[in-house]
């Protein structure tokens, strides 16, 4: 009779263990039509002023010193103010086609080519190409409108994976 309802006990507990872990927030994934407006296409220069190299996308912090927004040029009045976050692909999909997160350290200039979020006053877009000083330009892994094909950009070397 003990046996029995210490069972019950420890299967309870486990239950409520569960239920409490699977509590935790989580972040949901989110397919490119969800949250950004393919109609909202922009083009934004600045400074990385910082990189997250996280699943399930990599965000680059920009402090936007140029932008061009659905066909109208802005030049924020104080860029420090003006940090937009640019999402691009997961890490893994971006260190397979070469670009590594030494690549772009703060401080870098990019032009970012890409498209806002549907909530327009939000400060983020989804970002289908990056612009690098030398203009070297790399497909930031976007599924968005104007992903390559194949998923590769024009400058993408076979076996350049980990290059910059």
């Amino acid at each position: 009779m003990m046996r029995s309802r210490s069972r019950w006990i420890c299967g309870a507990m486990a239950v409520g263990a569960l239920a409490a872990l699977s509590y935790a927030p989580a972040e949901a994934h989110h397919a490119f039509g969800a949250e950004f407006d393919a109609d909202a296409p922009m083009q934004m220069e600045g400074t990385v002023v910082r990189l997250e190299w996280v699943n399930p996308h990599s965000w680059i912090h920009l402090a936007v010193t140029r932008m061009v927004r659905m066909g109208e040029e802005v030049v924020p009045a104080d860029p420090s103010q003006e940090v937009w976050m640019v999402e691009g692909g997961t890490p893994n999909v971006l260190v397979r086609r070469g670009l590594r997160r030494e690549c772009i350290p703060v401080g870098t200039q990019l032009i970012v080519d890409g498209y806002q979020a549907k909530d327009h006053t939000l400060k983020r877009a989804n970002g289908r190409d990056v612009t690098f000083p030398d203009g070297r330009k790399f497909f930031m892994g976007s599924s968005g409108t104007g992903a390559p094909e194949d998923g590769r950009d024009q400058g993408a070397q076979p076996g350049s994976a980990g290059r910059c």
